[in-house]
């Protein structure tokens, strides 16, 4: 139904119970069934309706607007026929045919006919008989059909006066729910005693789809066209009490918001009663204050204006409020103002330096060179942007703290460690609900300061995923030349982060991208020696651990056997964390002794300590017992420290084939067929050029296969293991190696030396092959490890061999068989002769 048939239908409106009042008169005078011919075909002028299914028994409007209906309308007037109103199937068909209309429609009476200002006409008509189509008579100039009426069966049975009473029950819950349903209706239904003319009414006044309306008007049996009626109520009232739910909790909302108001509304009068101000509008005030005093750059002031701006203007209850106040106490919160001068004392950070590590002299040595460019030319140095890279306890992180200390700063902190998102470094942008700035602008606002020494802890764990690459965001803030305008993606405004002290720690340099690392000052943590670690432990761990515990009084005592003892046979590291925690261990137990009052000791002896900390973990050496054939130790340099890993060559029966076995890397399987290759191109220098290779198997072992290994540092190692296995030659056991091969039996440098030659002293090697490449490296090493060790230099793989290869073992002489000399049997005698 279009607006303008609306505006006419809403005229009848006010006729309605008229209307309902002259269905019940025409009910009263409807015909006896008996009188009617079931059989009688009838022609009947049709007029299509749109949206409109016509009941019998009750008085409907009709609206009359096209040429085809009206001429429909004249037939019948004219020729005192009856008219047949069919329901379009679809509404928008504006010349409807056969096709488009239902088969079934009900015979009407005209009872008057208006016509309207702009020439359609209304028709006002009452529904007799329910008419099926038998035959088309012509469709032009309108259409005329053939038809016979359909009457009610009667089918009532006890049941129909239940059935109708509980559709009543329903229609009368429907009649409260939906206002456009009139009084009148319900009064008219409860007044109706046939069952058909009850379901014809009630529908009739129900805004149901013309489909469902049409399958009403088509049921025949009263009884089942009343059951339909009651299914097609109870959808209806589900539907009216969904809508009446929703309107209910919308208008109690509402009425809780107006309150609301209501209620700010007389606080605000209040305070203004009480010259108190609007407490949003001091707020406002307050913000606009903090922005003025804050020192922000002219581009970050007017974005916290606008933002206040914005705020001041909207409803004070406005949901984007807390959002922008959020960003504006962020960029409040935030240090924007000059630097904290530096402490340019340089004795004071040489002894803060001192007093807190052992050794590491490359770092000190580069704070302070820091500190006195900083005094002579402040304004025209650039911040560095650090790097410390070294094994796990070597003290990358407490050297930030004393750096901070050392120069007067406050220090902060960041681990990126296992992070993936982007936005963690840059943050989220303000679209996104519970959005935050990224780390960095997080952390520069708790350091309070613009000039903190900042440390990006594990710098090389960072990955990356489809939420985006971390380490390209670092670029920006590591870079010089463009952390003076950072850009975070929720603030949005630019910030300067030239005057941090940026520190990042590593592990492993290798795993940080290029781009990155190029833009940091690598100072390398190498691992500690003995001595060192001895030292570091009398003079910062233990004191530090007896403080902790309240031993400090007891007078405990670790001599420097037991120290050494302990670092030797419970530790295996780089660094002293794993020290610190075994010596926590024993001052633990002591305290435990002093506070169940037992009598502790008082001096910590080499033979007492497994007594606190169970048997030894590992042995003093690590090195094999004896020389062996096809056995070669190599040193391996890993994120710990330095490693020994001992390489294995087992020759067997075979086809020629070269098996590797202990998850051996890409680059370390590519060493070991270089290694082959070599072994066999020199099989006559070597002795054993008669061996036929296709006719035995070469396997290669590096132990604890679940430990991946890789790098091309093992290339001598492993060709020593070969050729020690193909000449039967053991190798010395007392012999550690690290060098690159080539094919051409060149010795390439290799990285990590010092970390090796540490570990090989450690492990109790005394021989160690270095190549020649790598005597460089030599200055790092300390002094006391190099005159333990007899470090050779080589440049070629036979140089190696000359040197770890010994002679075969003479074979023991087989013991001599004596064969001892048999008895003969007795011979049996002779008979004597006969004379």
């Amino acid at each position: 139904m279009n607006q303008q048939d609306f505006d006419r239908f809403a005229w009848y409106l006010s006729e309605e119970y008229s209307i309902l009042s002259a269905s019940m008169h025409s009910i009263s005078r409807e015909p006896n069934p008996t009188e009617v011919d079931a059989d009688a075909v009838l022609e009947y002028p049709v007029l299509p309706a749109i949206d409109t299914v016509v009941f019998p028994h009750l008085a409907a409007p009709l609206f009359i607007g096209r040429e085809a209906s009206r001429r429909a309308l004249e037939a019948a007037q004219d020729d005192d026929l009856p008219l047949l109103v069919l329901a379009q199937k679809d509404a928008n068909v504006e010349t409807p045919g056969i096709d488009d209309l239902f088969d079934v429609g009900t015979e009407i009476t005209i009872g008057r006919v208006l016509r309207m200002p702009d020439g359609t006409q209304s028709l006002f008509c009452h529904g007799d008989y329910r008419v099926q189509v038998l035959e088309v008579v012509h469709e032009r100039p309108y259409l005329r059909v053939r038809g016979r009426r359909l009457l009610e069966p009667d089918t009532a049975d006890e049941s129909t006066d239940a059935l109708m009473r509980a559709v009543l029950v329903l229609y009368e819950k429907v009649v409260q729910f939906n206002h456009n349903i009139p009084e009148e209706a319900l009064i008219a239904a409860m007044n109706l005693e046939e069952p058909g003319w009850l379901a014809d009414l009630i529908v009739s006044t129900l805004n149901v789809p013309v489909a469902k309306r049409q399958k009403l008007l088509e049921s025949i049996d009263p009884v089942a066209r009343l059951r339909d009626l009651s299914v097609l109520l109870a959808e209806e009232l589900d539907v009216f009490e969904l809508e009446n739910s929703i309107h209910e909790q919308v208008q109690m909302q509402m009425d809780r918001s107006q309150r609301e108001y209501f209620l700010r509304e007389q606080i605000r009068a209040i305070q203004e009663e009480l010259g108190e101000g609007d407490e949003f509008g001091q707020d406002v005030a307050g913000l606009r204050e903090r922005i003025a005093a804050s020192g922000m750059p002219e581009e970050a002031q007017a974005k916290a204006e606008k933002e206040v701006a914005r705020m001041a203007a909207m409803p004070p209850m406005a949901p984007e409020i807390a959002v922008i106040r959020t960003y504006v106490e962020w960029l409040l919160d935030l240090p924007w103002g000059e630097p904290e001068p530096d402490n340019m004392d340089i004795r004071h950070a040489e002894k803060v330096l001192d007093e807190y590590h052992y050794g590491l002299e490359k770092a000190k040595d580069r704070i302070i060179e820091h500190i006195t460019v900083r005094k002579l030319a402040a304004d025209a140095m650039r911040t560095p942007i650090l790097c410390f890279v070294g094994p796990p306890g070597t003290g990358k992180t407490s050297m930030g703290k004393s750096i901070a200390e050392a120069l007067g700063r406050k220090f902060v902190r960041v681990s990126l460690g296992g992070i993936r998102d982007e936005a963690e470094i840059r943050g989220h942008r303000r679209t996104y609900i519970g959005a935050l700035p990224g780390r960095i602008i997080q952390t520069m606002r708790n350091a309070g300061k613009v000039n903190p020494v900042f440390m990006l802890d594990e710098v090389d764990k960072m990955g990356y995923d489809f939420r985006g690459d971390p380490s390209s965001a670092l670029l920006e803030v590591l870079d010089p030349e463009q952390n003076n305008a950072f850009s975070d993606h929720y603030l949005d405004v630019s910030y300067d982060l030239s005057k941090v002290l940026f520190i990042a720690t590593a592990n492993n340099p290798y795993t940080i991208p290029a781009a990155l690392l190029d833009r940091m000052e690598v100072i390398e943590f190498p691992g500690y020696a003995d001595f060192e670690k001895r030292l570091i432990a009398q003079k910062f761990l233990i004191p530090r651990l007896l403080r902790e515990h309240g031993l400090s009084d007891l007078g405990l005592q670790f001599s420097e056997e037991t120290i050494s003892h302990i670092i030797q046979v419970y530790t295996y590291e780089a660094g002293v964390r794993n020290l610190e925690r075994e010596l926590a261990t024993i001052c633990r137990k002591i305290a435990r002794r002093v506070a169940e009052d037992r009598k502790p000791r008082r001096r910590i002896a080499p033979a007492n300590v497994s007594e606190f900390l169970g048997p030894p973990r590992f042995s003093e050496t690590n090195i094999e017992d004896k020389d062996m054939i096809g056995v070669a130790t190599s040193l391996a340099w890993t994120e710990a420290g330095g490693d020994m890993m001992p390489v294995e060559v087992m020759l067997m029966p075979g086809k020629g084939s070269l098996m590797l076995t202990g998850q051996l890397g890409e680059v370390m399987q590519e060493s070991a067929q270089a290694a082959l290759s070599y072994a066999r191109a020199h099989a006559d220098d070597f002795g054993y050029g008669d061996l036929d290779f296709d006719k035995i198997d070469i396997h290669v072992h590096v132990p604890e296969g679940a430990i991946p290994k890789d790098g091309p540092s093992a290339g001598i190692t492993l060709t020593t293991a070969m050729v020690s296995a193909l000449t039967g030659r053991p190798v010395d056991c007392r012999v550690g190696m690290t060098g690159e091969i080539t094919l051409r039996g060149r010795v390439l440098p290799i990285g990590g030396l010092k970390e090796k030659l540490l570990t090989a002293h450690r492990g109790g090697l005394k021989i160690v092959v270095i190549p020649d490449r790598n005597a460089k490296d030599l200055v790092d090493v300390p002094r006391h490890v190099k005159r333990a060790l007899d470090i050779r230099q080589v440049s070629h793989v036979d140089q190696v061999l000359a040197i770890a290869l010994t002679e075969p073992p003479e074979p023991e002489p087989k013991p001599k068989k004596t064969r001892r000399k048999q008895a003969k049997p007795p011979q049996p005698a002779l008979p004597e002769a006969e004379p």
